[in-house]
């Protein structure tokens, strides 16, 4: 087993006291049980902070817990505290009709998808575009979404017609967040990148945080299945808005203890902060799924869990927090999902046991 044959994981929690022993003893086992090749749970309880990685390969140059990973689809929390940023701030109020944006002058028609909807899946738009599939498939292994660039994304979208009136039904969708993002992009005049560092990443002093690969040596390599194939680093196309983020494991906690804590960052950001932690959709037998705006969320027997996770090709990320225990996970690993994946499952009992 490939797991057995790695370094054991490493403890890099200068923070930590002999009296968090057991939780960092829950923390490597967590790391262990992973089974990839790059491992990183990194926990902050009352914005104490305690960091184990490891893995079943070589410890790359630069320590795991400093490296930089690809996020997926966690990265659409960061667009829901973007679009709750712009709402408050009076720019926009959440209900324009995305397709005026991207095509001035057209008419919105009777039951227009509006930002809303793109955030919360109920735009009744498919998981992707037509002709995603086709145009992909040279690429399938390697980096499909990069063949699908920001004008084929809006395209798409000025040309679907909807079965289903918006608003009616919730379904998962990177098409409509990516849609989303290019629909602020619109609104404000401002490149995604932007928009993105100067609304939520440079308020929240995420300087670990970008949204592409360079060449410093700082990103972590993502694998296949198989732990040992490389995977190429993702590239996102026209679907920044729904997973191009990636982030050190220090960075990822700190945009989770702004959710626990609001009023201790920037005011112009805590409204927003306060405004995803509160539930707006509700699906389901029993209405027992419940959404914000930027995280789903289930209950605990002390209080809600808010989470949200997300894959690439080649990496895997979870991010969560409670405030009834005061506690921010962030893990990643560098190993594309499989069936039955430890990992994630792994992630989610240990922030709901915590």
């Amino acid at each position: 087993m490939l797991a057995a044959a790695g370094p054991a994981p490493r403890l890099p929690s200068p923070e930590a006291s002999p009296d968090d022993g057991p939780l960092l003893e829950r923390l490597a086992d967590a790391v262990t049980r992973s089974d990839a090749p790059d491992v990183v749970f990194a926990l902050s309880r009352h914005g104490r902070r305690s960091i184990v990685s490891g893995g079943t390969a070589l410890p790359p140059p630069l320590p795991r817990e400093d490296l930089r990973y690809e996020t997926g689809s966690a990265a659409k929390t960061f667009t829901g505290l973007l679009l709750a940023r712009l709402i408050h701030s009076g720019e926009l109020s959440g209900g324009e009709p995305a397709s005026a944006l991207l095509d001035g002058g057209r008419p919105a028609g009777a039951n227009p998808v509006t930002l809303a909807h793109l955030i919360t899946h109920t735009s009744g738009l498919p998981a992707l575009p037509a002709g995603f599939h086709l145009r992909a498939l040279p690429a399938w292994h390697t980096n499909p979404y990069a063949r699908f660039p920001d004008a084929r994304v809006v395209d798409a979208f000025l040309r679907h017609r909807a079965r289903h009136r918006p608003g009616t039904r919730w379904r998962y969708s990177n098409y409509g967040v990516a849609v989303l993002g290019h629909a602020l992009v619109a609104a404000t005049g401002t490149p995604w990148e932007d928009l993105l560092a100067g609304q939520v990443l440079r308020p929240l002093g995420l300087d670990g945080t970008t949204l592409r690969a360079d060449d410093s040596g700082r990103d972590a390599l993502g694998h296949g299945r198989d732990g040992v194939s490389l995977v190429p680093a993702f590239d996102a196309g026209g679907f920044q808005a729904a997973g191009a983020v990636r982030a050190t494991p220090h960075d990822l906690l700190t945009y989770l203890e702004a959710h626990l804590d609001p009023a201790g960052v920037s005011p112009h950001l805590a409204p927003a902060l306060r405004a995803v932690r509160r539930p707006v959709l509700r699906r389901g037998i029993g209405h027992r799924h419940v959404h914000t705006i930027a995280w789903f969320r289930h209950p605990t027997d002390g209080g809600p869990m808010y989470f949200h996770s997300g894959a690439t090709l080649g990496q895997q990320a979870f991010l969560g927090f409670r405030a009834d225990t005061g506690t921010a996970l962030a893990a990643v690993c560098t190993r594309r999902f499989r069936a039955h994946d430890p990992f994630l499952a792994t992630a989610y009992a240990l922030l709901a046991q915590e």
